[in-house]
């Protein structure tokens, strides 16, 4: 939304709201001083935290236990005009992207509405957010999605959760890409990235992780306990030393 043609289609509409939802741009200032237009956006996190790109994500990964949508005033500053309103949604251990981003569509919809009832009403109070307290959630690089066995068990489970369905969380197995669909934390320990035992419990750097539900390259997802069926693990095998 950053040519002439939008702009002057968008200030002859004349409306008196724009809502604007997953953009992902910071929207030039002559779109947001047209007059008599409020601007709105429907962000997925508890601002001042987690502005930017990827805020669902960023929030699974950092292993947060609550996030929420923030209804804001559009400014020439990403994500940084004052707020509306505001509503949180808990994560768990267990919550992962697909789950959260269902749960805040439904969320966003009901706030949007409670927003224009008081913005109708004239009663609508924009309260600015506390800058100190911003924090920014980037992109999702393709990087990101290899396991790093050298983390810990709770951020690694953050990371194949937050990164779940797309792009995924994977390592290297014979040759072959497993996608980590489901784990959870157990209190074992061995060198990170040690196969230790042929429930499909790897190391990390502080417990491990025993996947649950994965899916190996060019073949549907499966419960791990079926694809530990046709293939043998061989305990002891370390995956950082075998890739």
């Amino acid at each position: 939304m950053d040519t002439q043609e939008e702009f002057e289609y968008i200030k002859k509409l004349k409306p008196d709201i724009v809502i604007v939802v997953a953009y992902g741009k910071i929207l030039p200032s002559n779109f947001i001083e047209i007059e008599n237009t409020l601007f709105i956006n429907v962000h997925a996190s508890l601002l001042p935290k987690w502005r930017g790109a990827a805020p669902i994500q960023r929030a699974i990964m950092n292993l947060d236990n609550k996030t929420g949508i923030s209804i804001m005033r559009i400014v020439p500053k990403l994500d940084a005009g004052p707020v509306l309103l505001k509503s949180v949604i808990g994560i768990t251990k267990e919550t992962n992207y697909e789950e959260l981003s269902d749960q805040m569509s439904k969320l966003g919809a009901k706030l949007i509405l409670e927003a224009l009832e008081l913005i109708e009403r004239k009663e609508a109070k924009f309260i600015p957010q506390d800058e100190k307290d911003a924090t920014y959630a980037k992109k999702i690089e393709k990087v990101e999605s290899k396991i790093n066995w050298n983390l810990d068990a709770k951020s690694i489970i953050g990371k194949i959760n937050a990164l779940h369905p797309n792009p995924g969380s994977w390592f290297e197995l014979k040759g072959s890409r497993i996608k980590v669909i489901k784990a959870t934390e157990v209190d074992k320990k061995g060198p990170p990235g040690e196969i230790i035992n042929k429930n499909f419990t790897i190391a990390c750097a502080q417990n491990s992780i025993q996947i649950l539900e994965l899916k190996k390259e060019g073949k549907n997802k499966t419960m791990a306990s079926d694809f530990l069926k046709g293939n043998q693990l061989e305990v002891g095998t370390n995956i950082l030393k075998n890739v």
